[in-house]
């Protein structure tokens, strides 16, 4: 138990965690109603879904940067930056007059989605003890879906006080502000470990660029790299198809948000189990299951659709694609922390990152596509044969034994 008496848990958890439970709250209430906000702004049903989607490319873009950035001026000011990009990307939606506006404002949220993220990755990659390794970034993980949970539940009743979408931009704002205040004030969590630990800084060197770090580290962003980022590109495709095929076979819009909403809360309540897997019996039980549970869902989605039952089958295979994704919770950070360099992560970081981001922007654009080609069955089905060949690679590249046989 020395690890965890050299690491003091207590003293940084508020640090570490509470500002990012806050920012994920703020984006949580604005990001579910960006649609809304580009209908409004005059946005046909095409243009709000690529608004939209400009969050997760602008994450996407926001990672060729981050590594380089955090590593040059630390995490704390990385973050602290982030929220104040994320403050001026929530006053441009704000005040966005027209759709182009608007998409340029959620591009840029998603790249200070980015650099945050990555900026509280690296510290816990550094000083965390490896042994509990995959239960603090499930944890992160979990924190961070209890943000994007709670975030709606308050959207909810600003726009009924208020009477529109200005209540929830300013929720935003309002939620900005105090994640500074609070990185600010509390204590900086890399310099209290530090003095506890007694472990130096990692050495101040030019950071790399997104392109070096992928040469350099082909061989793992091309093997376990890939198969990372067909776990993220199914969980991306799970938000995406559950409400699709609901709509595909003409389920009401309450039936829709219920079987969301209750497959949500599974998928959230199993963070800390995936982290007590993997820690446990090894990170390969955090990968293979949950690829396999999400590939055999889609698979068997596929074959319902023409059912008479097909509500009933929507609802159990929502049910096991949430938990096969619950189970996966923080497996993708815990695997980049692995594979990272200890002394200076934040570079390596990025381009994994990047990686599986790259995978999680992917899924919608192949559903759309195979979709319009097609079927919507067809869309799953071909998801599913995704999940497999994942299953193949991270069976053949990603090491049996325990958490530090992975490093």
């Amino acid at each position: 138990m020395a690890d965890r008496d050299e690491f003091p848990f207590r003293s940084v958890a508020a640090a570490v965690y509470l500002p990012t439970l806050l920012f994920g709250i703020g984006e949580g209430a604005l990001i579910p109603l960006i649609p809304a906000a580009a209908d409004n702004v005059g946005a046909t049903i095409a243009l709000a879904g690529l608004i939209a989607a400009m969050l997760q490319i602008g994450e996407l873009f926001g990672d060729i940067p981050s590594g380089a950035l955090v590593a040059r001026v630390g995490e704390r000011a990385a973050m602290i930056g982030a929220v104040v990009v994320a403050l001026g990307a929530a006053v441009l939606i704000m005040f966005s007059p027209e759709p182009f506006v608007l998409g340029l404002g959620v591009f840029v949220l998603g790249l200070a989605t980015a650099v945050f993220g990555l900026a509280r990755h690296a510290f816990m990659t550094t000083y965390v003890p490896i042994r509990y390794r995959a239960r603090s970034l499930s944890l992160l993980g979990g924190v961070t879906r209890a943000g994007r949970f709670v975030g709606p539940l308050i959207s909810a009743p600003v726009i009924h006080l208020t009477g529109g979408m200005t209540g929830v931009y300013w929720t935003m704002v309002l939620f900005c502000l105090v994640t500074a205040a609070l990185l600010i004030v509390l204590p900086d969590p890399e310099t209290t470990v530090r003095a506890r630990t007694g472990k130096p800084a990692a050495p101040v060197t030019a950071p790399l660029n997104l392109q070096t770090t992928i040469r350099q580290n082909g061989r793992v962003l091309g093997t376990v790299g890939v198969g990372a980022a067909v776990i993220a590109a199914l969980r991306s495709s799970c938000l995406v198809i559950i409400p699709l095929w609901a709509v595909s076979i003409g389920v009401d819009e309450a039936t829709t948000s219920l079987i969301i909403g209750v497959t949500g809360a599974v998928d959230f309540a199993l963070f800390y189990v995936s982290g007590h897997i993997m820690d446990r019996f090894g990170r390969i039980w955090g990968a293979l299951p949950p690829l396999v549970g999400m590939g055999s869902g889609l698979i068997i989605l596929s074959l319902t659709h023409d059912l008479p039952n097909a509500v009933s089958w929507l609802w159990v295979i929502a049910a096991l694609l949430a938990i096969a994704n619950g189970m996966s919770s923080g497996v993708l950070m815990t695997l980049g922390a692995d594979l990272a360099d200890p002394r200076r992560p934040a570079p390596f970081l990025g381009a994994w990152r990047f990686v599986t981001d790259a995978g999680a922007a992917a899924s919608p654009v192949l559903i759309a596509v195979v979709t319009a080609l097609a079927s919507l069955a067809a869309a799953a089905a071909s998801l599913g044969a995704i999940a497999a060949a994942g299953v193949v690679i991270m069976w053949t590249w990603l090491p049996r034994g325990r958490e530090r046989d992975v490093g």
